[in-house]
């Protein structure tokens, strides 16, 4: 039974983080007042880059540090190259932000299983790779086991920088401004399109992290054909819930992670739980689970959206001679 509890845990937190990650990218470039609907397609980028370069690191028997380094800064650089996209149309050009983001996610799942087939000679849609160097495993009295990854602490900190750059910080302060009233900001010398700049191109760098984040801790091969299957517009759903605010961000992204979970070890927790053997032929699979957050986020999404307190100016285009 604690058996079950741990492996529970495990995927909360690898889950919770990830979500968090991806949430927070969204928070940071809502706030400086531009919609970044694009995450979904940030992550592939993001995973697609780190995930090859991880399997190209691999390869060559590089040391765990260097590895793990390396990985997280392609991670980390790719996302923000692509959400600059994003940036350079929304904010220079003033298109329309939800349709930008739209085509950066079709696109992004395409040029990945392109470029997948390419690499691979056409043959699979599938990167490999090793995952090991992110993994801690703790091995308790009884011979149980938790399995950590670096991905944990790394969500920890950021979440508490986050904490702290929004609301005890002057950059923070003006980030906040230019989403909730950029003709003010701009009336006081603060640089609007600059700190919209900032807010996507850190969320695109915390959707890289957070693709990784999402995809390295569970499996040991990942399709490109399935991009990351809907988990950027989760993040978005987390976002919302937690009213563009770290702490309630984190919180949510944790419920939300416990229905995740349930996908990959409801037999086994609910048979131990209350003795209950949930089988296919009593049709219960793991697709039923996997669909319980995106069912929860629209549930609570058509009761909760009206009570929604959105930065004012998201998602409308800063024009200073309108001002």
């Amino acid at each position: 039974m604690v058996g079950q509890f741990l492996v529970l845990l495990t995927y909360m937190l690898i889950f919770g983080i990830a979500l968090m990650l991806v949430a927070f990218g969204g928070m940071f470039s809502e706030r400086s007042g531009v919609i970044n609907i694009g995450l979904e397609g940030i992550m592939v980028v993001g995973g697609f880059t780190a995930l090859l370069v991880l399997s190209g690191l691999n390869s060559l028997g590089v040391p765990n540090f260097v590895v793990i380094i390396v990985t997280l800064i392609s991670a980390i650089i790719s996302g923000m190259l692509y959400s600059l996209l994003l940036a350079v149309v929304c904010i220079n050009f003033k298109a329309d932000q939800t349709l930008v983001g739209t085509a950066l996610n079709l696109l992004s799942t395409s040029l990945a299983l392109i470029l997948t087939k390419r690499l691979s000679g056409g043959v699979s849609t599938s990167i490999k790779y090793n995952k090991d160097a992110f993994i801690i495993p703790l091995t308790f009295k009884e011979g149980l086991t938790l399995n950590l990854n670096i991905f944990l602490f790394i969500g920890i900190f950021i979440l508490l920088i986050s904490i702290f750059v929004l609301y005890k910080t002057k950059f923070g302060l003006r980030l906040r401004s230019c989403g909730e009233n950029p003709s003010a900001a701009d009336s006081v010398g603060i640089n609007v399109k600059k700190y919209r700049y900032f807010g996507v191109l850190i969320s695109g760098a915390l959707g890289g992290l957070g693709a990784i984040a999402y995809i390295l801790p569970t499996q040991s091969f990942w399709n490109s054909a399935s991009g990351v299957a809907g988990f950027g517009f989760l993040a978005l759903a987390v976002m919302i819930f937690g009213q563009w605010k770290p702490l309630r961000i984190f919180i949510v992204a944790l419920v939300f992670s416990f229905f995740m979970s349930l996908s990959y070890i409801y037999y086994d927790f609910f048979n131990a739980l209350l003795g209950i053997k949930l089988t296919a032929d009593k049709g219960v699979t793991k697709e039923l689970f996997s669909m319980l957050p995106y069912i929860a986020s629209l549930i609570l999404l058509a009761f909760s959206s009206k009570k929604s307190k959105a930065p004012k100016a998201e998602g409308i285009p800063y024009d200073k001679g309108a001002r």
